[in-house]
């Protein structure tokens, strides 16, 4: 599996990064960026892995003994960058940002190819990187008693943000 996000996420750097990016912009503190942030990643929102799971139990007899790659795929990329500027989007601010020399073993591109399971189950994610990012976003600010992003408010919410 990819980088999958979610509700009641509550990332670290290493692990669940979309969240603690967003995280730390809601309470203020610096996002630590390593390397120059166009890092490329396929993010999946938990609701479309646990589709992919009920799919791959509902077809349990045609798809054991295969593996299969999950993840957002080509249509959920995202960079560092890309991230914090959606932030800034929906928050109106700038997030605080700190700068440090690239990691060891960081992988500058990495986007998971789904096309087996897809053909397999007909299976492909329906939540489009902004959209979960939205939602990821209005969830943990409503859970730390803050105002939700203003885009939220005036986008018709989650659901009307689903890929169609």
């Amino acid at each position: 599996m990819s980088c999958i996000y979610g509700l009641h996420q509550m990332g670290n750097e290493d692990q669940g990064w979309v969240a603690h990016f967003l995280i730390q912009a809601l309470e203020d503190k610096r996002i630590i960026v390593y390397g120059d942030g166009l890092q490329v990643r396929d993010i999946l929102f938990a609701d479309d892995l646990v589709d992919a799971f009920l799919l791959a139990q509902a077809n349990i007899h045609t798809l054991s003994g295969e593996a299969f790659n999950i993840g957002g795929g080509l249509g959920n990329t995202i960079s560092l960058v890309e991230l914090i500027n959606l932030l800034t989007d929906l928050r109106g601010e700038k997030p605080r940002i700190h700068l440090k020399d690239w990691r060891t073993g960081d992988q500058r591109y990495y986007v998971s190819d789904t096309r087996k399971f897809k053909a397999a189950t007909g299976w492909a994610p329906k939540v489009t990187a902004r959209a979960g990012i939205e939602h990821l976003l209005g969830w943990l600010a409503e859970s730390r008693g803050l105002p939700a992003p203003h885009t939220l408010v005036s986008s018709g919410g989650f659901h009307a943000l689903l890929a169609h």
